[in-house]
């Protein structure tokens, strides 16, 4: 057996052993430790977590995603109504300053705008409009505009990253300039690549991420 015919094995393996994902109609395949998950689910929030599950396996080194949303019948609802409940969701949400965010919605695919102060006010947005009825995709155009000093983010983020356990000390390289982050290096699994990337999100002061970590 190959190792990508064993790593396409594994990833079907671990996507229905999830208990909160259908996944009977989930394509896997794997060439040179790229995953591509192809096929249809019946909402956006089975299609991410359909990419969380294929990321987190040993052996992944990277994924492409062509799964289709093809929501169930009863499932559609108009576009204006779930607008309403994302603005619904996001107004409720303390975290995230009211009024920041605008939001489109078009065939069920929502794009927001607007301006926050930190990554996880971004990661937030994600989370509310994600599991919201009828949604087909998601463009979270949200930029993040921090207003603090920067000058530390380097050094920061590289002591973040060098207290995680599971990370091999100094196996990623980081590079700031103004709140421009840059990742390099090498890590053993995708789901550390992600986790680096999600620390340098995390610092006070990041305002983009490039992740060029490679995994080998």
């Amino acid at each position: 057996m190959s190792n990508d015919t064993e790593l396409q094995q594994t990833v079907l393996a671990e996507l229905n052993w999830a208990h909160d994902l259908i996944a009977g109609h989930i394509g896997v395949a794997a060439d040179d430790g790229i995953v591509t998950l192809s096929g249809h689910v019946e909402s956006y929030a089975a299609k991410r977590r359909a990419e969380e599950i294929a990321t987190s396996v040993r052996g992944v080194k990277g994924l492409a995603e062509e799964i289709t949303v093809r929501l169930p019948e009863g499932g559609t609802r108009d576009d204006e109504k779930i607008a309403a409940a994302v603005l619904e969701r996001l107004w409720w949400n303390v975290t995230i300053p009211r009024d920041a965010i605008k939001v489109k919605v078009t065939e069920g695919w929502v794009t927001v705008t607007g301006e926050v102060k930190h990554w996880l006010q971004k990661e937030t947005i994600r989370e509310e409009i994600t599991p919201l009825m009828g949604v087909t995709g998601l463009s979270n155009n949200v930029t993040i505009a921090p207003h603090i000093d920067t000058t530390s983010l380097q050094s920061d983020i590289k002591n973040a990253l060098n207290r995680k356990w599971f990370l091999t000390p100094n196996a990623v390289h980081v590079s700031a300039t103004a709140g421009k982050v840059v990742l390099t290096g090498t890590v053993s699994a995708y789901f550390e690549r992600n986790i680096a990337a999600q620390c340098a999100w995390a610092a006070r002061g990041t305002t983009d991420v490039t992740n060029d970590i490679l995994v080998v």
